[in-house]
């Protein structure tokens, strides 16, 4: 017989499955190699404004927990992005992500080309998890249980259609999927600890379809831009760019 915390489970993983953005029309031409160039690009720049505001809603995540054992276990999520040194990290491999694509790094970090869309939608997460309590918080970050399937998937189709992409570059992927794993077993286990009541358990839910919401505005948001062909111009070209 199935039990609250099972159920709960099982709600989060149907919200994480059905509503994860690998579903996105941006999402699924990407995976089958139908972007041109200066679209990938546009979304590696747009993506990177997300990116840099991972250990930002950590660091807020970690002031609401009220033990040394979780505000650690939380820490190194944050480490995880900014590295514990400079040249480390997720934000690191991200600007070589950038970099392998064409992309100068000075362009990525000054966010002058990000479009309003996707400001908005990071900026929503990062006041959900500044304003909610900590079970909202941790549940929002567990779109973290369909990520390690979406960089594998990633990861094949950037070596099968996008060969111009320097394999160096793909690192984050790489690192992010067993990263997700770990992440998202530790946040679940959190958050059906944390859910005591039905009402508890509608507020993860509620959460982790928020979290869901912001990453598929963001790709609606590069979906929808227009690609510039100056900037562009100035990078390598990858196949039939220019045509």
């Amino acid at each position: 017989m199935s039990t609250p915390r099972t159920r709960l489970e099982e709600r989060l993983r149907a919200v994480a499955q059905e509503r994860y953005h690998d579903r996105h029309p941006f999402n699924v031409r990407m995976h089958a190699g139908e972007l041109t160039p200066a679209e990938l690009r546009r979304w590696i720049l747009n993506r990177f404004h997300y990116q840099r505001h991972i250990p930002v809603k950590d660091a807020l995540i970690t002031a609401k927990l009220d033990t040394s054992r979780l505000r650690r276990m939380w820490l190194r999520r944050i480490q995880d992005h900014d590295g514990a040194t400079d040249g480390e990290g997720g934000i690191e491999r991200w600007l070589r992500l950038g970099e392998a694509a064409g992309l100068d790094r000075d362009r990525l970090l000054s966010g002058d080309e990000v479009v309003p869309g996707v400001r908005l939608a990071v900026d929503g997460y990062v006041n959900f998890c500044r304003l909610r309590d900590p079970l909202e918080a941790v549940a929002a970050s567990l779109t973290e249980l369909s990520a390690p399937g979406i960089m594998l998937t990633r990861i094949d189709a950037f070596e099968r259609y996008y060969p111009w992409i320097e394999r160096a570059g793909l690192a984050y992927f790489r690192n992010r999927v067993g990263q997700g794993r770990r992440d998202s077993t530790e946040a679940l286990d959190l958050v059906l600890t944390w859910a005591r009541t039905p009402e508890d358990e509608d507020r993860a839910v509620a959460a982790l379809a928020f979290k869901c919401d912001v990453l598929w505005s963001l790709l609606d948001a590069v979906d929808h831009a227009d690609t510039k062909d100056g900037p562009e111009a100035d990078t390598k070209d990858g196949p039939g760019e220019g045509t």
